[in-house]
């Protein structure tokens, strides 16, 4: 993969997905193929036909920032999506941290410092670098095993054994994806990230049709229902937050006081399943 073929087939994918209706333009006209026309997206975007021709087709010069811009405002990306799109195209955001496996004396002091609520800590590609003990009950199908890839685990059990075809699961398996895109944009380059993704592709058929969605959202929080065994069901919000100069997130799990997924939390706080020291 490279990132002008990645900028064509996002290119492609979101001009796809837009209505007319959406940036102003006619409805009701039949159209053979779903979404924009490409002469739209250039009228939208203040640029030639014949340069988004090439553009979509992965070759011709790379695109400026000022057309990377427009292009973003035409085909009314996301932020997400719009750091994205800049990135394939070779401009990196400011904002653009390295990503990192340290783990900062801080984190882990927050981590423990929070018996009563699951935390744990991912990287860029989402291995798990540390948890609390409470966390531990809720990551012990992973944490078990050698393999601690949050991605590997999921797309090579649970979701090759059919287990999360609910629309809650498949939304959240898609959701992971499109971070990992949003990750993998960010962190341009970075070969352990790069192996994942080339690897996923060969081995998980349910991991290459999400990816070549192109869908791309910085995951930031929602809600996650669970059923582990010797648990139940479990329904909690969970918060990710972004340590600064990582890459890395802290996953924090917020059961509603007074639920039945707070009085099993409170219940595992006092019990000791191994954290890393």
């Amino acid at each position: 993969m490279s990132e002008r073929t990645d900028l064509a087939a996002f290119l492609r994918a979101r001009r796809a997905r837009l209505e007319p209706g959406e940036v102003g333009l006619p409805g009701g006209m039949r159209r053979r193929t779903p979404g924009l026309r490409r002469q739209e997206v250039a009228q939208l975007a203040g640029i030639s036909v014949d340069y988004y021709i090439r553009l979509e087709q992965g070759r011709g010069a790379a695109p400026s920032r000022q057309i990377v811009t427009a292009l973003a405002r035409a085909l009314v990306l996301t932020r997400d999506e719009r750091d994205y799109l800049f990135r394939t195209a070779g401009i990196n955001p400011p904002s653009s941290v390295a990503a990192s496996r340290e783990l900062a004396p801080a984190v882990r002091y927050l981590l423990d410092g929070m018996p009563h609520v699951p935390a744990y800590v991912v990287d860029a590609r989402y291995d798990v670098l540390a948890w609390n003990r409470l966390a531990g009950h809720l990551l012990a199908a992973l944490l078990d095993g050698e393999e601690r890839n949050m991605l590997r685990w999921l797309f090579a059990n649970v979701v090759a054994d059919g287990e999360w075809s609910s629309g809650v699961a498949a939304a959240f398996t898609r959701d992971t994806v499109a971070d990992l895109r949003a990750s993998y944009a960010r962190n341009a380059g970075d070969p352990a990230l790069t192996a994942l993704v080339t690897e996923l592709l060969g081995t998980s058929p349910a991991f290459a049709r999400l990816w070549a969605g192109h869908d791309v959202e910085v995951r930031r929080g929602a809600t996650k229902r669970v059923s582990l065994p010797g648990l139940g069901p479990l329904e909690y919000e969970y918060q990710a937050l972004h340590i600064a100069e990582s890459g890395q997130r802290l996953i924090v799990c917020c059961a509603a006081p007074g639920s039945p997924t707070h009085e099993v939390f409170r219940r595992l706080a006092g019990d000791a399943y191994p954290a890393p020291g």
